[in-house]
């Protein structure tokens, strides 16, 4: 197996649709590895050229489409909230580039659906960008399952619960741009479940509201065919450890704090022996790696790959329709054609 090393050669060119905190967190990381970020995108001049002079980018519009239009530019990476990654991914595509779409990719999995379809008519690109998919440690868990090591995969345990700001105005809170802990933090351990065990047959979900209607925690039981169980919960108003466990019938795998960062991991086998210790140091903050990803994709002319294709990206958002209307929590762009 070719292992993903989260460099580029540069001659792929990054535009950056959007100014927001988590493009802030994914520019380092492709600048540090050898990724050109030729240019920058906001609603505003001002916005995209104080992001520009920030990360050194050479080239700031004040408009998403004056970005999508640069014809140094080859992949847009949309880091808007939720609610407007459809019609930025759809202006991006259209325009003719490969997209990295922030996650959760979209509200729900119609318009998830909408992107691929247009994706693959184009023969262009569009991923995910769960980066915690493509790190180091994960590559080895998978090799570690697929290789037997701790048997046949019977449970999948993963919470990432946050203390997150309390405003009924942040856009956490506000249901308008697709607030709440399901999209913004349960899609961790959803991808988890799904990366490990695949799409459930059936899911069963909890959760209790906000004062602004949003979910507050949600936790949910994934149920597979043969017995196997994944067990997830967010919440976005107190912090856990944020540890992950899968467990099979020869040992199990212990993933430590924060799981979906580039963390250690420990394999134990059935009477609690320690077989195996993982530990390896990650350049950067590590979402250098889905980039790294795209550009392969991009590279070899391939419009899907195996890690995240974008049929589990739309299976994704579907579970996490599924998990909505359990707990009553509907947006705008759920009913909207």
């Amino acid at each position: 197996m070719t292992l993903n090393n989260g460099t580029s050669d540069g001659t792929i060119r990054w535009g950056i649709l959007g100014t927001g905190f988590i493009a802030g967190l994914q520019v380092p990381d492709l600048k540090e590895n050898g990724f050109t970020v030729q240019a920058v995108g906001s609603r505003t001049e001002e916005s995209s050229k104080a992001f520009a002079d920030q990360h050194g980018i050479p080239t700031a519009y004040g408009s998403y489409e004056d970005l999508v239009a640069d014809p140094d530019v080859d992949v847009v990476y949309i880091a808007t909230p939720h609610p407007f990654h459809h019609a930025n991914a759809l202006l991006a595509l259209n325009a003719g580039k490969h997209v990295l779409v922030e996650k959760a990719f979209t509200i729900n999995a119609r318009e998830a659906q909408e992107i691929v379809d247009l994706a693959a008519a184009k023969g262009l690109v569009a991923l995910e960008a769960m980066w915690t998919r493509f790190l180091p440690h994960m590559a080895r868990i998978r090799q570690i399952i697929g290789q037997g090591a701790i048997g046949e995969v019977r449970k999948v345990l993963a919470s990432h619960n946050q203390d997150l700001p309390k405003d009924p105005a942040h856009r956490l809170n506000d249901p308008a741009l697709g607030g709440g802990a399901l999209l913004d933090l349960g899609i961790y351990p959803i991808s988890f479940a799904f990366d490990i065990l695949g799409a459930p047959q059936r899911i069963l979900a909890s959760a209790s509201k906000t004062v602004t209607g949003v979910d507050r925690q949600t936790s949910a039981i994934f149920e597979y065919a043969g017995g196997a169980q994944a067990i997830i919960d967010c919440e976005l108003d107190a912090a856990s450890a944020n540890r992950a466990l899968v467990i099979g019938t020869e040992g199990w795998i212990d993933i430590e704090s924060t799981w979906y960062n580039p963390v250690p991991f420990t394999v134990f086998d059935a009477a609690g022996n320690v077989v195996e210790r993982f530990e390896q140091p990650v350049k950067s903050r590590g979402m250098q790696y889905q980039a790294a990803e795209l550009e392969r994709l991009a590279g070899t002319g391939a419009t899907a790959g195996s890690l995240l294709p974008p049929t589990q990206t739309v299976s994704i958002m579907a579970a996490m329709d599924e998990i909505r209307r359990q707990i009553g929590l509907e947006y705008d762009a759920d009913t909207r054609l």
